[in-house]
């Protein structure tokens, strides 16, 4: 941890002119910048308590003008990273083995990863660019360094890592998440319902509520949907997820899903709004996917014999809080996924895997949150 705050601080620092219409040059996966990191310091670098190590810098133009689009301050950025205590590792590694640390504040998350998906990130970098600088309102996560630990000496161990926002960075509690495919094969949680808590990522078939998006809202969202899934069609990316946060904003609602906000009580605060009660502009901060004010309707599966992607509306309706984004953009339709494809099709409904080919996962996808996400029948 303390090797990368010393990468970042090095990086960051580094600040050269910034321009938006970048060389081809600059999205060469060549294009990488190695600085040695001695305990005794050197002319470029700090002496420091750690040991030998190198640092690698991906793309570094290209990162640097991302951060500049996305609107980060070079300074704020370093000290989110690099400041005292900054940096909490996040309880356990995620399915892929990778691991996250998030910032105390909250706003950036770094995710190790593997050799794979550095290759398959720096493939698509320039299209990734041109995307988020066409399209403000992407739902597509955003990405601000791509860098690399190679301890020196016998281990030679590397270590790669990319730094990315977080989705639930906000004033309020998430009480409810969920990570969203479309598809139906394995895409429950396997806790009870007494231990669900707002920590819990639920999947599909977890879902009970359709959120109610206001006209204008509900067709951004749709195009921004098709134009985001289009883009991770043409990269030849599956896998990827919609992730949803849910902050309820009425107390009596925190037990409507059978679970607690067990967490909640331990911080002493009940599900409620927080800074954002006082601040008269709260809600012009509104933008897609984060802060938006809606209402989510409960909805009920009929049958456990076939059950149901989306459940029946049942008319309870909750004033929540929504966050969401596409995220595990990094997975393409490679060997390994196409077998597993081949193997899962002989044992089950081939429509039901997660692992199919770019295509047929785009539209399966937009299938299944067009109907999770509705448009909203009242003015509120």
């Amino acid at each position: 941890m303390l090797n990368l705050q010393l990468g970042i601080r090095h990086a960051v620092g580094k600040q050269g002119p910034i321009t938006l219409d970048l060389k081809s040059s600059a999205f060469d996966p060549k294009e990488k910048v190695w600085t040695r990191f001695p305990p005794e310091g050197s002319k470029y670098t700090p002496p420091h308590s750690s040991c030998d190590f190198k640092w690698k810098d991906y793309c570094p133009q290209v990162f640097r003008t991302l951060r500049k689009l996305f609107k980060v301050d070079a300074a704020d950025y370093m000290l989110s990273l690099c400041g005292d205590q900054a940096l909490r590792e996040l309880s356990s590694p995620g399915k892929s083995g990778s691991f996250f640390y998030l910032t105390s504040n909250d706003q950036y998350m770094i995710k190790t990863m593997k050799k794979s998906e550095v290759k398959i990130f720096l493939k698509m970098l320039r299209a990734y660019y041109n995307h988020v600088r066409a399209f403000e309102n992407t739902l597509v996560t955003k990405f601000f360094g791509l860098h690399c630990v190679k301890l020196a000496g016998a281990n030679q161990k590397k270590v790669r890592f990319v730094i990315m926002g977080n989705l639930f960075c906000s004033d309020y509690s998430i009480h409810r998440r969920f990570d969203l495919k479309g598809s139906s094969l394995g895409r429950t949680t396997d806790k009870p319902q007494t231990e669900i808590d707002e920590y819990t990522t639920l999947k599909d078939l977890d879902l009970n509520f359709v959120f109610r998006l206001q006209k204008h809202w509900y067709q951004e969202f749709q195009r921004q949907v098709d134009r985001d899934c289009e883009f991770l069609e043409q990269e030849n990316i599956m896998d990827y997820s919609l992730l949803v946060g849910v902050h309820f904003r009425d107390t009596r609602d925190r037990l409507l899903t059978g679970g607690s906000f067990d967490s909640d009580s331990s911080r002493g605060s009940s599900p409620h709004l927080s800074r954002g009660d006082t601040d008269p502009n709260r809600f012009a901060k509104i933008k897609l996917g984060s802060n938006m004010l809606i209402r989510a309707e409960r909805t009920i599966r009929k049958t456990d014999i076939e059950p149901q992607i989306i459940g029946e509306p049942t008319g309870e309706f909750y004033d929540v809080v929504l966050y969401f984004g596409i995220i595990d953009i990094l997975q393409d339709y490679d060997i390994s996924k196409k077998l597993e494809h081949a193997y899962k099709s002989f044992q089950y409904d081939p429509t039901s895997i997660s692992a199919v080919d770019p295509k047929q996962y785009s539209r399966r996808f937009r299938d299944f949150v067009f109907k999770a996400f509705q448009e909203e029948k009242f003015d509120l």
